[in-house]
């Protein structure tokens, strides 16, 4: 009896090893849309800086003050990032419809677009701000604190669990889901089109079903991203918060997919690959990783926890195959 009972126990520990995920992001949270069940959890309350994922609440802000999306919004100086310094395509004195703003904003992630989404809310930016407080106290974001639109504050600082909140309620309008999943679009400024793409460069690629996004970086927090995906079957919300790099950043969202797939392991590391190529597929013989000793504890679907080292790397290699990890280069943010 005891020889079965200690047999059970090693293949329990065995399968929570083959299902651990080595997240390089420091706070790690994905919930099933459908029952609310955590599929996987890492430092899911730590209160960190967020960077643009605060565009999302800056959009809902705006969309529930149901301001005309057709209204002309001139990009004044003040819209200008004197903070961080961020390049923007969008030049002051544009004028520019509040939608195509809002575009920017969500699906390019420009700071000036989103500082003028604030400034032109109804009673400025103090009423602005209260209109924040008061989608944050509705959402029960409890731990999250937001001070201004675009992120590039390190003071609006929330958890992982707040911001599946967030993301969950942003998927709700479509007007942002719409904006979020476009790859690119073009928009009008002075009389000429230009043509804007995604930060994230997920949206669009093959195998990847997505149905809201947005991506996030300062110094401060790190590579971030929020997605809404469907997987194997499932639902389910991601957020990443602090990923050293942005190819940690999407190994991380690939590993997610593959673990709401049901495949056998994650993926340990990413080839390097040409800059044209715009295509992520997972190798089908990806080696198995065993669960460190030590390190964050990752909570698998199946109740158990297990621990393993943040950016753990196996020993074993991902074959060298045609059907290796193809990761695109993706600009700063």
């Amino acid at each position: 009896m005891i020889k079965k009972l200690l047999a059970a126990a090693l293949l329990s520990i065995s399968s929570a090893a083959a299902f651990a995920v080595p997240f390089g992001s420091q706070s790690v949270l994905v919930v099933e849309d459908d029952t609310g069940k955590i599929l996987l959890e890492k430092n899911a309350g730590a209160v960190v800086p967020i960077a643009s994922l605060t565009k999302l609440m800056t959009a809902m802000v705006i969309l529930d003050a149901r301001q005309d999306m057709n209204e002309l919004i001139e990009i004044d100086r003040s819209d200008v990032d004197t903070l961080k310094h961020s390049t923007s395509r969008v030049p002051v004195g544009a004028s520019i419809p509040r939608g195509d703003v809002l575009q920017l904003a969500l699906m390019s992630s420009d700071n000036r677009a989103a500082a003028a989404l604030g400034r032109t809310y109804p009673g400025g930016l103090p009423a602005f701000k209260a209109a924040v407080r008061r989608k944050i106290a509705t959402l029960g974001m409890s731990n999250t604190v937001i001070e201004e639109p675009t992120g590039l504050s390190p003071n609006n600082r929330s958890t992982a669990a707040d911001l599946v909140k967030m993301a969950q309620a942003a998927s709700h309008y479509k007007e942002i889901t719409d904006r979020t999943t476009d790859a690119k679009n073009l928009v009008s400024i002075n009389g000429r089109e230009v043509e804007y793409h995604n930060t994230n460069r997920l949206v669009g690629a093959k195998g990847w079903d997505i149905g809201l996004s947005k991506t996030g970086y300062i110094q401060e927090a790190g590579r971030c991203l929020i997605m809404s995906i469907k997987a194997g079957g499932k639902n389910a919300t991601m957020v990443l918060l602090n990923a050293g790099a942005s190819s940690a950043r999407i190994l991380d969202a690939l590993n997610v997919r593959r673990y709401m797939a049901g495949e056998e392991a994650p993926v340990a590391r990413i080839a390097k690959v040409a800059r044209s190529s715009r295509v992520m597929k997972a190798s089908s013989r990806a080696p198995r990783i065993s669960a460190s000793s030590g390190g964050p504890r990752i909570k698998a679907a199946s109740g158990r926890v297990v621990k393993v080292k943040a950016g753990v790397r196996s020993k074993a290699k991902v074959v060298a195959t045609k059907k290796k990890v193809v990761v695109v280069r993706k600009r700063r943010n």
